[in-house]
C-alpha cells in the first residue's frame, strides 16, 4: 500500500491538533481542583501532577505543528528554502526544541526543570518574532515563504500560530508559578500564595478561551484554505 508523503504529514498534523486542543481542555478542567481550598494540599498537588501529564501532550503537539506545517509548505512549494537538506536541518532544530520541552516536563519538580522551562520560554520570543516577520513578508511577496494570491491562508495560519505561542507562554508561566507556589504551601499555610493562585487561575481561564478560539481558527484555515 502506497502512502503519499503529504498525506502522512497531514495525518500527523491532525493528531497534533487534536492533542493540542483536547489537552488544553483537560488542563482547564483539572485546574478547578488545583485551586479548590476544600481539598487537602496533597490532593491538590495530585491534580497539578495530572495537569502536567495532560499538558505535555498539548505541548508536544504545539511544538510539532510548526515543522509539520513547514514541511507540508515545502511540498506545496511555499518554502523552497527547505528543499534538499534544508528540511533535515529544520527537523533537527525542532527535535532539539522538543527535547527541551520533555526535559522541562520530566524534571519539573527540580531546580533544573524550572531553569530549562525558563530557557525554553525565552527561546520562544525570537521564534515568535521570526514567524510574524516571515509571514508579513510573504503577504508582501518577499522572503523565504512564497505564497501567491489565493494561498494567503498559509501565512495567516503562521501569524495565528505565533499568537497561540504568545498565549501559550502566559499559560506556561502560570503553571511554572504553580510549581513554585505549591513548594511554599508545602511548608505551611500561606494566604498570599493562595490568593495568587486564585488570581492567576482567573487570568489563565480567560486566556484559555482565547487560546481555543485561536486554535479553532488555525484548524479552519488549514481545512478550508479560503483565500
Amino acid at each position: 500500500m502506497h502512502f503519499a508523503e503529504l498525506d502522512v504529514l497531514r495525518w500527523v498534523h491532525i493528531i497534533c491538533m487534536v492533542y493540542w486542543l483536547g489537552g488544553e481542555w483537560g488542563v482547564f478542567q483539572t485546574s478547578y481542583n488545583i485551586v479548590n481550598l476544600n481539598l487537602s494540599l496533597e490532593e491538590r498537588r495530585r491534580h497539578l501532577e495530572t495537569a502536567y501529564r495532560i499538558d505535555i501532550l498539548a505541548r508536544t503537539g504545539i511544538v510539532l505543528l510548526l515543522p509539520l506545517g513547514l514541511h507540508m509548505g515545502k511540498i506545496y512549494g511555499f518554502v523552497p528554502s527547505l528543499e534538499g537538506n534544508g528540511v533535515v536541518w529544520m527537523w533537527a532544530f525542532f527535535i532539539a526544541w522538543l527535547a527541551l520541552t520533555w526535559t522541562a516536563f520530566l524534571r519539573r519538580e527540580s531546580d533544573l526543570g524550572i531553569k530549562v522551562t525558563k530557557f525554553e520560554e525565552m527561546a520562544r520570543y525570537p521564534l515568535i518574532v521570526a514567524i510574524v516577520v516571515v509571514a508579513i513578508m510573504a503577504f508582501q511577496g518577499s522572503g523565504p515563504i512564497q505564497t501567491p494570491e489565493g494561498t494567503w491562508w498559509y501565512p495567516t495560519k503562521m501569524i495565528l500560530y505565533a499568537w497561540a505561542l504568545v498565549i501559550g507562554l502566559f499559560l506556561r508561566l502560570v503553571m511554572r508559578r504553580w510549581t513554585t507556589r505549591f513548594r511554599k504551601l508545602a511548608m505551611g499555610p500561606d494566604a498570599a500564595e493562595e490568593a495568587a493562585l486564585q488570581r492567576e487561575i482567573v487570568q489563565a481561564r480567560v486566556a484559555a478561551y482565547i487560546y481555543w478560539i485561536t486554535i479553532s481558527g488555525i484548524c479552519f484555515l488549514g481545512a478550508t484554505k479560503p483565500f
